[in-house]
């Protein structure tokens, strides 16, 4: 008698392949055809609109659906860049479609007061008619964030090595940190101003500041945790002090090192745009400021946006630093 696994197996073989053909197809297609879907609601919805802001988003649009069918060729030949897509076309079509809502709302249905919430190709049209502005505060915003930064992080790391290793410079500096540190480093903005010579120089300096609290705290905690084993052994080799604070203590540290990194960016994005709006007469926050005392809520929004892929793109940098650095603890760090 003849048995009937062969045959359950061959029947089963295609239902298990069918939810990755519609998974390939859908990271192919997917980003394309909400590309389509949002074309469609602007073509519907903007004839009554001015031409020039309806023929910039169309141009935008019909961009981006050429390079979602380009993805879909490269797709065939480089597997590195299929799986980026099976993972990211459902944020990328969700974002899209999430623009088309935003048009509905705004162009079609009249939902929300003009001029306080332009629609998306007004947005586009407002950046693009101030793109060289634009392009000069995100210059300036970029050149006062990374020397603030910059400056924050060597100051953190020194004090933080020093805090974690060596027990005087922990009894006298804890309380400093326990008390200057949670000071919210714009609080420092009316002093900054007056102690400066320069309102770029006050800007570096807070920015600075900020940052430099929580590179602290997280550097000094990683080194003070590191374990004694890892010291032992060191010791027992022949290792010096000084081997054993960059070679043992600072390896084992830098999860905690790069964690206090990434708050100290995230503190740093915060304190510079508010030092633009208070200080500085350039950068993206001061042109946030500055937009929206003349009721230019288009460009309000297209700084806005401006903003999120500026900082959006230095932090995806540094995560691409941090898994390169801490390439041996793949796989432990989940954050």
């Amino acid at each position: 008698m003849a048995s009937p696994l062969p045959v359950a197996a061959a029947s089963s073989e295609p239902t298990a392949t069918l939810p990755a053909l519609r998974k390939g197809w859908l990271a192919k297609l997917g980003f394309p055809l909400a590309v389509a879907v949002a074309y469609g609601i602007h073509a519907v919805l903007s004839r009554e609109e001015p031409a020039l802001e309806t023929r910039s988003y169309s141009i935008f649009l019909a961009g981006l659906g050429g390079l979602g069918l380009l993805a879909a060729v490269l797709q065939f030949f480089i597997g590195s860049f299929r799986r980026w897509m099976q993972e990211m076309w459902p944020i990328l079509a969700a974002g899209l479609l999430l623009f088309a809502g935003l048009e509905v709302v705004t162009t079609g249905l009249r939902l929300l007061p003009l001029p306080y919430f332009p629609s998306p190709p007004k947005i586009l049209q407002s950046a693009i008619d101030d793109r060289v502005l634009i392009w000069e505060s995100t210059y300036h915003s970029l050149f006062l964030l990374a020397r603030g930064y910059l400056l924050g992080v060597l100051a953190g790391l020194v004090t933080g090595v020093c805090i974690g290793w060596f027990s005087a410079a922990r009894y006298w500096g804890m309380p400093v940190m326990k008390i200057v540190g949670p000071i919210p480093a714009t609080a420092w903005i009316p002093l900054a101003l007056i102690v400066s010579p320069s309102a770029t120089l006050s800007a570096i300096g807070l920015i600075a500041i900020a940052v430099w609290f929580p590179v602290t705290m997280l550097t000094a905690s990683g080194i003070a945790n590191t374990r004694a084993s890892y010291l032992d052994v060191a010791k027992t080799l022949g290792a010096k002090p000084s081997y054993l604070i960059f070679r043992v203590a600072i390896p084992a540290a830098m999860p905690n090192i790069f964690l206090g990194l990434f708050m100290g960016l995230g503190a740093a994005f915060l304190t510079l745009v508010v030092a633009e709006t208070v200080g500085v007469k350039s950068g993206l926050g001061w042109y946030l400021g500055w937009s929206r005392e003349w009721a230019e809520y288009g460009k309000v929004f297209a700084a806005l946006g401006i903003m999120a892929i500026f900082f959006s793109t230095i932090m995806t940098g540094l995560f691409a630093l941090r898994d390169r650095v801490l390439v041996w603890q793949k796989g432990t760090i989940k954050w």
